[in-house]
C-alpha cells in the first residue's frame, strides 16, 4: 500500500496555522458560563482527534474519502426584504441590535439590518459567549439557514452564520457538507479534508486492463480529479448533477464501493472454502438405517419438485469438508422448514448435532412442535430450550445437549447462552437470519469447537433461512458472500388469499363479518398495530380490542396475545386456538412469523397503513394454510400518506412474495432485508441500490477478474474502501 494511504492522523488534521484555535475562545467561554450558573463538575475533555475517529476518520485517506452528503448553494444573496418564509436562504447584514433574552426561555436574539433597510432576526436557544461577541453591533454577517415568519417580523433560527467585510466575495461553487458529529465544526472539517488532500497521492489501484474493460465504458474521470471535483466542485459544473449523485465523478466513487463490497464478499466465500468442516455424506436411498430415508418415507406429504431441487443443492454441500454458508429463501408457507429438518437428519446420520435458532419463542416452539412430530417417532431426541423454560427443564435440555444425547436443539438467543454447551455440533440453522445480529449468529458458530476433532480454522455448516424474499438487486451486493437455494413453489392444496382494503369507518361491517365466519366453523385472527414502536401502546390498544370484541361478541370464545404475556399464558392461548377452542384470537405482530393454524381462514389488520410490506406479507401468511378460501381485511384509518397507499396497493394487486420484496426495496431500501446484517456502519456509503443497480453488474465482473488475476490490487483496494468494516461479512 502507498505510504500516503497508511498514514494515521494521530497528529491534528490542521496545521497550527490554519487552526480555528479554539482555545482562544475557550477563557470567554468559561466565564460567560460561570457568570451564568454555578460551578458545575468539570466534564472529561474529549480530544478532537477522538471525536474524529467517531467519524471513522484516522487517516489522511480516510479524511480525503470522507465525501460531502449533499451541497449548499451560497454562491447568490438574496436581499432581506426579498425572503420568503419556507425558503432556504442567504442574507447579509450589519448586526444593530443583540440580547440575551429570558422569556418565554433563555436566548441570543440577534438583529440584522441590510443596505435597502430590511430587517431579520435570528434566533439561537443553545449559544456560548464567544458567539455572543462574534455577532457584536457593528459586525457585518453573512447568515444562511430556513426563513420563519416571526411573530415580529422575518426569523431565522441557528442559521449558519459568517463574519465578512463590504467586499467579502461569494464562493464560485457549490459548498460540500460533511457527515459530522458533535463538537466538529464543518469548517474545521472542510480544513481537515483540504489538508489531507495535499498530503495524499491517490494513485489509481486498479490494474490497467481492469480500468480499460470496465471503467472507460462508464466515462468518468480519474480517482484524484473525482475526489476533488466532489470536495472543491467547480463553477461551471453541473449542479443538480452533483446534488443528485448523477455526475461523472459520483459514478466513478460508486463503482469503487461496490468494486470493493463485491471483492470483500467475493473473497469471504473463497476464504470459506479454505476451512474445516465436518463432512457430512449421504446415505443410499435404500438405506434402512438412514434418518433421511425414513423421515421421507414417513411424511404424510410428498416434496415439491422445488422443495427436492433445495435439498439436492444443501445435500450436496453438506458432503464437501468446508463450511455450508447457505441462505435458503422462500416465501411464506412454501415449506422450508422439512427442507431445515432433512439438512439435520443428514448431520445427525454423519454423527452430528444440529441446532435451529429462531428469533421469538413463538416461532422456535411452533418448530420444536412440528420437528418432534416428525423425529421423534424415529428416535431421535429433541431437545427444547427456551428463557421461560423452568430451571428443571432448562437444565434437562442443557444436559441433553451437552452429552450428546439431544441430537437437534431447537431454541431462542437461550442456545447461545454460555452455560450451553454440544457435543458436536455440526450445522447451524437460522430461522429468519435478518432478525438476529452479527454476534449472535457467530457464538452459536462457536458453539460447535468439541465438534473440531483436533482441525484448525473449524466451523459447522450454516444454513439461514428467510421468508423475506431477497430482491436480486440485494443478492447481488450484500448477499454476495452466500450460497442462495430459492423454493419458489407453494405446496399443492394451499388457497389463494383475496386481500380487501378498506376504511376503518366500515368497523361494525368488518365485526359483522368475523361472527359470521367463526359461527360456520372458521377461525379469525385480529391483529392490533405497532404504534411508533411503543409496546406500551400497543398492548394498551390489543386489551381495549379485546375487551370491545368480548362485549360486541358474546357467542364467540375470544383469547388475547401479545408480548408481555408470560410465555405459559402464551402458549396456553396458542394452543387453545390451534385446538379451535378460540374463535377470535386479538394479537399484537408476535404471530408475525410461525403461527400455523390450518382452520384459521379470515384475518383482520387494523391500522394496517402502520405496518411495513413484508411485516404485512408475513401477518396474511397465517392465513391461507387450509381448503377452505381465506381474506386478509386490510383496514386503514385516513389520512392515507404516499408510502402507505402504495404498501396497501401492492398487498391488493399481489401475494407473490417475490414481487412485494421488489417493491418493498424500491418503497423503503434495503434496511428491511438485511436486518443487523451490515447495519451500523453499512458497506455502502455512496451508492443506493435503488439507483445505482446499473453498476453492480459491471464491478461484480471486474472483482471476478481481479480476484483471479490481480490479488495484490484487490488487498490494496480493500483496505483503501473498507478498512475495518470488513468485519461485517464474517457471519
Amino acid at each position: 500500500m502507498p505510504l500516503s494511504d497508511r498514514r494515521v492522523a494521530s497528529h491534528d488534521p490542521l496545521t497550527e496555522e490554519e487552526s480555528p484555535a479554539p482555545r482562544a475562545v475557550a477563557p470567554a467561554r468559561k466565564k460567560a458560563k460561570a457568570e451564568e450558573k454555578p460551578k458545575e463538575k468539570a466534564k472529561p475533555v474529549v480530544k478532537t482527534a477522538d471525536k474524529l475517529a467517531k467519524l471513522g476518520l484516522k487517516s489522511d485517506i480516510d479524511l480525503v474519502l470522507h465525501l460531502p452528503m449533499r451541497y449548499e448553494d451560497e454562491t447568490q444573496l438574496t436581499p432581506i426584504g426579498e425572503l420568503i418564509p419556507g425558503d432556504i436562504a442567504q442574507t447579509e447584514g450589519v448586526v444593530f441590535d443583540n440580547e440575551i433574552a429570558y422569556r418565554p426561555r433563555r436566548q441570543l436574539l440577534v438583529k440584522i439590518r441590510d443596505d435597502a433597510g430590511d430587517e431579520l432576526t435570528l434566533r439561537f436557544l443553545n449559544f456560548y459567549g464567544s458567539q455572543v461577541k462574534q455577532m457584536a453591533i457593528g459586525v457585518r454577517l453573512r447568515v444562511r439557514g430556513d426563513v420563519r415568519g416571526g411573530f415580529f417580523g422575518l426569523e431565522m433560527v441557528h442559521p449558519s452564520v459568517r463574519p465578512v467585510d463590504d467586499d467579502t466575495p461569494l464562493p464560485q461553487a457549490l459548498t460540500p457538507v460533511y457527515p459530522s458529529t458533535a463538537g466538529i465544526s464543518q469548517g474545521y472539517l472542510r480544513k481537515a479534508i483540504d489538508n489531507a488532500i495535499t498530503r495524499v497521492d491517490l494513485p489509481e489501484l486498479l490494474p490497467e486492463p481492469i480500468a480499460r474493460a470496465h471503467l472507460q465504458p462508464l466515462n468518468v474521470p480519474g480517482l484524484l480529479d473525482a475526489v476533488k471535483t466532489l470536495h472543491h466542485p467547480r463553477a461551471d459544473s453541473d449542479e443538480t448533477a452533483l446534488i443528485d449523485g448523477t455526475h461523472p465523478a459520483w459514478t466513478r466513487i460508486k463503482f469503487e464501493e461496490l468494486l470493493a463490497q463485491q471483492l470483500s464478499l467475493k473473497r469471504a466465500h473463497e476464504e470459506r472454502r479454505t476451512r474445516a468442516a465436518p463432512a457430512m455424506p449421504r446415505r443410499l436411498p435404500d438405506d434402512e438405517a438412514s434418518l433421511v430415508v425414513r423421515l421421507l418415507r414417513a411424511l404424510p406429504f410428498a416434496l415439491t419438485g422445488a422443495q427436492q431441487r433445495v435439498v439436492a443443492e444443501i445435500a450436496g454441500e453438506l458432503t464437501l469438508a468446508h463450511p455450508m454458508q447457505r441462505l435458503l429463501q422462500g416465501d411464506v408457507g412454501s415449506g422450508k422448514t422439512i427442507v431445515a429438518a432433512l439438512a439435520a437428519a443428514q448431520a445427525i446420520d454423519a454423527g452430528y448435532q444440529a441446532a435451529l435458532m429462531a428469533p421469538t419463542e413463538i416461532l422456535a416452539e411452533q418448530h420444536a412442535r412440528k420437528l418432534r412430530g416428525w423425529l421423534e417417532p424415529l428416535g431421535v431426541q429433541v431437545a427444547w430450550l427456551a428463557g421461560s423454560l423452568k430451571a428443571k427443564e432448562k437444565r434437562a435440555a442443557i444436559e441433553a445437549a451437552a452429552l450428546g444425547t439431544a441430537k437437534l436443539v431447537i431454541g431462542t438467543h437461550a442456545i447461545i447462552q454460555d452455560a450451553v454447551e454440544f457435543a458436536r455440533l455440526g450445522l447451524v440453522i437460522v430461522d429468519e437470519q435478518h432478525r438476529f445480529g452479527v454476534a449472535q449468529r457467530l457464538a452459536l458458530r462457536a458453539k460447535a469447537l468439541n465438534a473440531a476433532d483436533g482441525k484448525q480454522d473449524f466451523q459447522p455448516h450454516q444454513l439461514m433461512m428467510s421468508a423475506t424474499p431477497i430482491p436480486r438487486t440485494l443478492a447481488m451486493t450484500y448477499y454476495a458472500d452466500l450460497d442462495v437455494s430459492t423454493i419458489d413453489e407453494l405446496p399443492p392444496g394451499r388457497t389463494p388469499i383475496l386481500t380487501k382494503v378498506v376504511s376503518d369507518g366500515r368497523r361494525d361491517e368488518i365485526i359483522g363479518r368475523v361472527r359470521e365466519a367463526a359461527l360456520t366453523g372458521r377461525q379469525v385472527y385480529w391483529v392490533c398495530p405497532l404504534i411508533e414502536e411503543s409496546e406500551t401502546l400497543q398492548l394498551q390498544t390489543a386489551v381495549e380490542t379485546y375487551e370491545t370484541l368480548v362485549a360486541t361478541l358474546p357467542e364467540l370464545r375470544v383469547g388475547l396475545v401479545h408480548g408481555r404475556l408470560a410465555p405459559a399464558e402464551k402458549a396456553a392461548v396458542m394452543d387453545a386456538f390451534s385446538r379451535n377452542e378460540v374463535q377470535l384470537l386479538v394479537a399484537t405482530t408476535v404471530i408475525e412469523v410461525g403461527v400455523d393454524v390450518p382452520n384459521a381462514s379470515l384475518m383482520v389488520i387494523e391500522h394496517a397503513e402502520r405496518f411495513g410490506l413484508a411485516q404485512l406479507h408475513q401477518l396474511r401468511g397465517r392465513v391461507g394454510r387450509g381448503s377452505a378460501a381465506s381474506v386478509c381485511v386490510l383496514m386503514y384509518s385516513n389520512p392515507l400518506s404516499q408510502t402507505a397507499r402504495a404498501r396497501l396497493q401492492t398487498m391488493r394487486e399481489t401475494t407473490d412474495g417475490f414481487e412485494i420484496a421488489r417493491r418493498d426495496l424500491e418503497i423503503r431500501g434495503p434496511g428491511e432485508f438485511l436486518g443487523a446484517r451490515q447495519s451500523g456502519e453499512a458497506m455502502l456509503r455512496f451508492a443506493s441500490l435503488e439507483n445505482d443497480g446499473w453498476l453492480i453488474e459491471p464491478a461484480r465482473e471486474a472483482a471476478a477478474q481481479m480476484l483471479k488475476s490481480f490479488p495484490d490490487a484487490v488487498t490494496r483496494h480493500l483496505a483503501r474502501w473498507l478498512g475495518a468494516r470488513e468485519h461485517y461479512l464474517k457471519a
